[in-house]
């Protein structure tokens, strides 16, 4: 017998924002004017807390989640408009949705097998992907190659990334100029650098932000960059590395990665 259940995943346009896990962390941020006690209110750790924050923020192409001077210990965090907007019209939308999946459990009873294996079908269409970074834009360019094609990426503020695939990808996606798309890149493909007018790299994508947050780990640590215009970008780095460059809270510095690591998605 097919069983139905369902879930709102709120989106905008061809942008993700999130279901309700993250609706939940939203709400307990408003009441609770904590990151760290949100984050056990709804069951998560600190860093899994803040790399939702990040991804809504990204996914947004604005703050939802503003945080205040003091660190992980101090200071405080509030939710802008939006995003008390956004828990409310999900609330809403919750609800009647409920009643939407009770009546559509009546209406499975009637379904054949033939159409349980296409639903269990689109979904594995649905399949989330473990990248670190998830950046939303629309095409600025495609520039065609022999055998890959370069296309441009413009984000929400301003930044511009550069990814590099084969022509029959773009194609594909149907990547043309003014199309929504978004942005993969791993935390491990991308390095960490300090602004010097004096080196030149051969890395085409090198986005300058501020370090908004450092996490040390055994071997290597996680370095979260605030980009200028809006969005964050984390990279793996060694211990060694860190302290090499003496990296910490509100420095300037560059997320460095290469045209080919960036992978490009859209939303269907």
């Amino acid at each position: 017998m097919l069983e139905l259940e369902g879930a709102i995943w709120f989106r905008a346009g061809a942008q993700d924002w999130g279901g309700k896990d993250r609706i939940a962390l939203l709400a307990a941020i408003g009441e609770h004017g904590s990151i760290t006690a949100a984050a056990r209110a709804v069951g998560i750790s600190y860093k899994a807390a803040w790399d939702a924050i990040d991804a809504m923020n990204n996914s947004a192409g604005e703050p939802l989640v503003l945080r205040a001077a003091g660190g992980k210990g101090g200071g405080g965090t509030r939710l802008t408009d939006r995003a008390e907007r956004l828990i409310r019209t999900y609330r809403a939308m919750a609800e009647e949705h409920q009643r939407f999946v009770a009546w559509l459990g009546k209406v499975g009873s009637t379904l054949s097998d033939a159409d349980a294996d296409d639903i269990h079908l689109m979904k594995r269409f649905m399949i989330q992907t473990s990248a670190r970074n998830k950046l939303f834009g629309r095409v600025e360019s495609v520039r065609g190659g022999a055998v890959n094609d370069e296309i441009t990426l413009a984000l929400p503020g301003g930044q511009r990334i550069v990814s590099t695939i084969t022509h029959e990808s773009v194609e594909t996606l149907g990547l043309v100029a003014g199309a929504e798309a978004f942005a993969l890149v791993k935390a491990s493909s991308v390095m960490i650098g300090l602004p010097d007018p004096g080196v030149r790299l051969s890395a085409r994508n090198q986005l300058p932000g501020v370090v908004s947050r450092v996490v040390p780990g055994a071997v290597n640590a996680e370095v979260v960059l605030d980009l200028d215009g809006g969005g964050t970008v984390a990279a793996i780095i060694t211990n060694t590395a860190l302290t090499d460059l003496g990296l910490a809270e509100g420095m300037q510095a560059l997320a460095i990665f290469k045209a080919s690591s960036v992978i490009l998605g859209t939303m269907a």
